[in-house]
């Protein structure tokens, strides 16, 4: 026991002054081994070590100036990640409410993350008196209609890795049928929206719409959600018109636009 909590107290020790070094640098604009090691107060083969591990996920690079080294293009990307995120929500907001409003459901906004859906911002419309808080809740992507929108929409060879293990059955209707799935997605991205009946959790029904941003690239998922007695099948056509053009504003703010034939541009 002692032993393992000698390790894991290494690795904290190793973060922390990991992080310290991308502290510094960030304060300083770029710092040699040397003078890292003086600010953290350890050896220089420890800040070496460090740097080394920094640079290999891109968090740090070398300067012109051999033996200097300042922040990299992964802090950027992390950056840029969290920018994104925030981004959606700010943009989502005013016209998810809107949305609301008109269609009296609850409107939720959705990320890819890792091998499930995220919900990151929640809009309760009138209809939906004590709605359940979705905000922060992580869903199976095969289950729900934001999720099948990302799926539709994620890199290539993402529905495989999922496919990997057993899709998790959540009710009766929930399609955990590989080819199934494949070709749902199919229709999902030729007709814009995906919808949910039943799926994960009996009498719940969703109508989900892709969120592009200036690169064409979706970046979130718009949904509205409520009981399937106020959603029913005749009515899903409707609610998806509005979910896209509400999909569509968003979009417009992140920078995307339609190409000359009126198409989405997509990656």
């Amino acid at each position: 026991m002692s032993n393992e909590l000698e390790k894991d107290g290494a690795a904290v020790q190793s973060v922390d002054r990991a992080l310290s070094v991308l502290a510094l640098l960030a304060r300083h604009g770029d710092l040699g081994v040397s003078e890292l090691a003086a600010e953290l107060g350890v050896h220089r083969s420890t800040a070496f070590r460090l740097v080394m591990t920094l640079e290999m996920h891109d968090l740090v690079e070398q300067t012109a100036d051999r033996g200097k080294y300042r922040l990299g293009v992964g802090v950027l990307r992390l950056a840029g990640a969290t920018t994104a995120r925030l981004d959606v929500v700010q943009e989502s907001r005013a016209i998810g409410e809107r949305l609301a409003a008109a269609v009296g459901e609850t409107v939720n906004v959705a990320i890819l993350d890792r091998d499930e859906a995220l919900y990151v911002d929640q809009m309760a419309g009138p209809s939906a008196l004590q709605a359940y808080n979705w905000a922060g809740r992580r869903v199976a992507l095969h289950a729900t209609s934001n999720g099948k929108v990302l799926l539709a929409h994620a890199p290539a060879g993402r529905l495989k890795e999922l496919a990997a293990g057993p899709l998790r059955s959540f009710t009766e209707w929930t399609l955990t049928d590989v080819r199934r799935l494949g070709e749902e997605l199919d229709g999902v991205r030729a007709r814009g929206y995906a919808t949910a009946v039943d799926e994960l959790e009996i009498g719940l029904t969703a109508v989900a719409a892709p969120v592009f941003n200036v690169e064409g690239v979706v970046v979130a998922s718009m949904s509205v959600s409520g009981p399937t007695f106020r959603l029913p099948a005749e009515r899903l056509p409707e609610v998806a018109g509005q979910v896209m053009a509400a999909a569509e504003q968003i979009s417009s703010r992140l920078g995307w636009h339609r190409n000359e034939n009126g198409r989405p541009l997509t990656a």
